[in-house]
């Protein structure tokens, strides 16, 4: 569908006023392709809806560069089966998402929006012939992937850290890669969408667990949670809270 109002501006994001995330496949991107492929763009910006899936099944022909907004994507990798572990993890601004489709077309990943959520769609075929004709969005996305790679074994596969420590860098990063700035408050951020049962279902911890956590959080006045939201006041020491022991 076309984009709403409160869209990002295509501007903006052309311009570079829009900060990207670092480690992320805009990030990446030298600005003057970044803009030239941007001449190429025959769709505008698309919004989805919270709780709204993005076409990411086997039958969908584009990937998404995301450019405000937050996803769940879950894995099976043990079957769909009810009740079997899922693997959940959360992209944000700058991240290219459904790429695996640039190797195998029907690959199928579940993507749901936790936010409104704009991206920019490309056509699978239109990004094989650009990588072809530009290496550097080929180094971008292979740049891309392997700092999401190594985000996700920091993020998600700490097992041997406090749970503290590990819903505390899980929080820093949705700020850093989802958060909007509060336009009220300086250095204040919201990120919008994520649950904390969906906190605990990405790090594999107890509700309760992570409940714990962000009512320790909340105690320092770090963040303050609330209906699918949370509120950074302090994003340092929300870092600082991830490294205590």
């Amino acid at each position: 569908m076309p984009a709403k109002a409160g869209a990002p501006r295509l501007s903006d994001l052309l311009l570079g006023r829009a900060t990207m995330p670092e480690g992320s496949f805009v990030k990446h991107l030298p600005a003057p392709t970044w803009k030239s492929m941007s001449q190429d763009w025959d769709q505008r910006i698309r919004s989805y809806d919270r709780d709204q899936p993005l076409p990411l099944g086997p039958d969908g022909r584009h990937v998404f560069i995301i450019v405000q907004g937050c996803v769940r994507q879950e894995r099976f990798p043990l079957g769909s089966v009810r009740g079997l572990p899922t693997i959940v993890r959360f992209r944000g601004i700058g991240e290219i998402i459904g790429e695996a489709k640039l190797i195998e077309q029907t690959s199928s990943v579940t993507t749901t929006c936790l936010s409104k959520t704009f991206v920019v769609p490309w056509r699978v075929s239109y990004m094989h012939r650009l990588q072809r004709q530009r290496p550097e969005v080929q180094l971008a996305l292979l740049r891309s992937l392997e700092d999401r790679n190594r985000q996700d074994e920091r993020i998600y596969a700490t097992f041997a850290q406090a749970s503290f420590q590990r819903v505390s860098t899980l929080l820093a990063h949705l700020a850093e890669t989802a958060g909007i700035p509060d336009p009220t408050v300086t250095r204040r951020t919201i990120i919008s969408g994520p649950t904390q049962k969906d906190l605990a279902a990405a790090l594999q911890l107890g509700v309760s667990t992570v409940e714990n956590a962000i009512s320790s959080l909340r105690r320092h006045g770090t963040i303050d949670a609330g209906y699918r939201k949370f509120i950074v006041h302090d994003l340092d020491a929300l870092h600082d809270s991830a490294i205590s022991t």
